[in-house]
Formats: structure tokens, C-alpha cells, sequence
């Protein structure tokens, strides 16, 4: 009897912890940039918006723009499943999610002012493999050879977008 007992309280837990699993969705960079717009947090989205992180699906052209070999680097709805896009779309190009993780359960101020906490829902902190898994990662053929040799520390200085309210 006991043994049936904890079996069903086990069957239980179970079932409930599988029915609040989040899934962690993609919301875009607009999402991000209402708290990493301000000039006094660093301006984090202008910098994302001239970059060619964002403007990775310009330098695609005719049908490599529709290539899921292509957008897997080029654009971070490209290189997710559909359905957890709510929000970011392919032409949204390599977007903040891309580095950092689905937004959907990390966006809000009060989560994102405790980073354990906005760890544990969803956000990354991108190292130097979550660039290589594009910038070094398998290419389609004719692809444009890289114009320098691949060097983290050096490239990522260029990307480089500190929040100075966190140092």
C-alpha cells in the first residue's frame, strides 16, 4: 500500500512538473530595446542596429535570403524552430537572442536586475563557442572567406556593449 502510495505521489510530481515546464520563446530585439535603448545603460540596441549582427541578411542575395543553410548563421529566427518565435522574425537578422538567449521569461526589469535569476529563465552568456558556431561552423558552398583570421578576444571588442550601470 505504501509502496502504491509513493508511486502515485511520484506519477504526480511528475505530471506537474512536465505541465509548468516553461519553453522559452524568442521576442525580438524591439522587446530588448525598450530597457537597453538608454543612453545611460549604454545604448546596447543602437549599437546591435548598426552592426552587422543585425544586418546580417542584407549581404544575402536572391535565394540564399529563403536557404535554412543560410539563415542558421545569418538570422536568429532562421536557426530556431517556428514555434518558438513569438516576436523576432528572419529579417530581424543575428539578433540579441542569438547571443543571450530567448527573451520571453528573462525580459522583464525585475527579473533582469538579478542575473542568477535571469539565468535561470533563460538567459546565456555567450562565450567564445556560441560565436564560433557560426563564424567558424560549417559553410555553404561559395561562401565569402572570412577578410581576417578568426580571433575572439579581437572581434569580440568589437561587439563589445557593456551595461556601465553594472560594472
Amino acid at each position: 500500500m505504501v509502496k502504491k502510495l509513493l508511486l502515485l505521489m511520484g506519477l504526480a510530481l511528475f505530471i506537474s512538473s512536465v505541465s509548468f515546464a516553461q519553453t522559452y520563446k524568442y521576442i525580438g530585439a524591439a522587446k530588448c530595446k525598450m530597457c537597453h535603448n538608454k543612453p545611460e545603460k549604454g545604448e546596447q540596441f543602437n549599437q546591435w542596429a548598426a552592426s552587422k549582427h543585425a544586418n546580417a541578411m542584407k549581404s544575402l542575395k536572391g535565394d540564399e535570403a529563403n536557404d535554412p543553410t543560410c539563415l542558421k548563421c545569418h538570422s536568429t529566427a532562421g536557426s530556431v524552430d517556428k514555434s518558438l518565435l513569438a516576436g523576432l522574425t528572419v529579417q530581424d537578422g543575428v539578433s540579441c537572442e542569438s547571443c543571450h538567449g530567448p527573451g520571453s521569461m528573462y525580459k522583464t526589469a525585475a527579473i533582469m536586475k538579478n542575473k542568477e535569476m535571469a539565468l535561470s529563465k533563460g538567459m546565456t552568456e555567450p562565450n567564445e563557442a556560441t560565436c564560433k558556431a557560426c563564424h567558424l561552423g560549417e559553410k555553404p558552398a561559395g561562401h565569402v572567406a572570412a577578410k581576417k583570421p578568426w580571433n575572439y578576444a579581437e572581434f569580440v571588442k568589437v561587439i563589445a556593449h557593456d551595461d556601465p550601470t553594472t560594472k
